[in-house]
């Protein structure tokens, strides 16, 4: 069986390596060893986050609706309760930017809410 040499393929593992670590600080950058940890656990927080990112949108988003609905003496799990008792389906992500961008549409989605709440 021929001998099989290996330099090439580990030249390109390094390489690759050492490409995607750019812009890391020092021996993350240069040195294969860290910058192979480094950037297996970039990708892996990177992964996560990906994930995350939405969970935290999310809360911010309701926060944003809490603050807006608390200025008219409402509370977010009312003002939701309201809104799908009137049949009102707008996702939270456009409620809260019409909680801060559009006061007055706000205003006349919590009333819808609130009329829904006392009938």
């Amino acid at each position: 069986m021929p001998r099989v040499k290996r330099g090439m393929t580990s030249h390109r593992r390094h390489r690759e390596v050492l490409k995607a670590a750019k812009g890391y600080w020092g021996g993350r950058r240069r040195l294969f060893r860290s910058a192979n940890e480094t950037i297996i656990k970039a990708q892996a927080y990177a992964y996560r986050d990906r994930r995350n990112r939405k969970r935290e949108f999310r809360a911010l988003w309701i926060a944003r609706i809490n603050a807006g609905t608390r200025a008219f003496g409402l509370t977010y799990s009312r003002f939701t309760d309201g809104l799908t008792k009137a049949g009102v389906e707008i996702n939270r992500k456009l409620l809260a930017d019409l909680a801060i961008n559009d006061a007055q549409a706000f205003e006349q989605l919590v009333n819808l809410a609130k009329a829904q709440l006392e009938a």
